[in-house]
């Protein structure tokens, strides 16, 4: 089992150079809004989930989110030309879809031990549209055993058609909103009764994210944006 984790200091400088260069990009191509800033518990470990609808997304978060995030991918992006070298700069973890992998949740549950926040996308992938998909039930395992408090997200003006938008100097509005930290109630039942309680845990990390995006955006979750129940904070 991992039981620390360690950031190169290769990764650590291009990270100390790829951020800053990033959030140039888009400042140039787009308007940028971050709110809610002062809902970081800064210097302690934390999961921050995200909506996903284009690659744009990931770019985009960990440029302009104030702490640095360690961050989950699908692995296939590291066989995707162009996305493989980003990927690899960065560092981040690359994670099998649909799979069970103890030695990536070793990794993760390690940097969240180390103090580090740790990005994820409950959704599992890029929507490609605007609506939030239903997250996949993998993300729960992660929740269950992390035991810390998740930082709701959400994206807005990502979409797949952006560098059209931009490159037409629309200038559109990307807008990162960061809402209060809260905590899952407890796992309960065994078998069947667990999964269904590791999928409600995950419903609920996505229906704290819809609350914080325009109606068009919050897809199978517009019932339950307004409304989200938690555990005690």
């Amino acid at each position: 089992m991992t039981t620390t984790y360690h950031v190169p200091i290769q990764i650590r400088l291009t990270r100390a150079v790829l951020r800053p260069l990033f959030r140039g990009i888009f400042h140039l191509l787009a308007c940028v809004r971050i709110i809610g800033r002062e809902n970081i518990p800064y210097g302690q470990p934390y999961i921050v989930a995200m909506n996903h609808v284009s690659l744009y997304d990931p770019p985009f978060i960990v440029a302009f989110f104030p702490e640095t995030l360690e961050a989950m991918g699908a692995v296939d992006i590291w066989q995707r030309r162009g996305q493989d070298m980003l990927v690899r700069l960065y560092g981040g973890i690359p994670v099998h879809r649909g799979e069970y992998d103890r030695r990536v949740l070793d990794t993760v549950l390690a940097a969240l031990h180390s103090g580090r926040p740790l990005l994820i996308a409950p959704e599992g992938g890029r929507s490609h549209v605007t609506a939030m998909q239903r997250a996949k039930p993998g993300v729960a395992y992660i929740l269950e055993e992390a035991r810390a408090p998740v930082i709701p997200v959400g994206i807005v003006g990502t979409t797949d058609d952006f560098w059209q938008r931009a490159k037409r100097r629309e200038r559109p509005l990307l807008e990162m909103r960061i809402g209060k930290p809260f905590r899952l109630p407890p796992l309960e039942g065994k078998g069947a009764g667990r999964r269904a309680s590791r999928q409600r845990n995950a419903d609920l990390v996505m229906a704290h994210i819809a609350a914080l995006l325009p109606a068009e955006y919050r897809g199978v979750y517009a019932d339950s944006a307004s409304h989200p129940v938690e555990a005690d904070q």
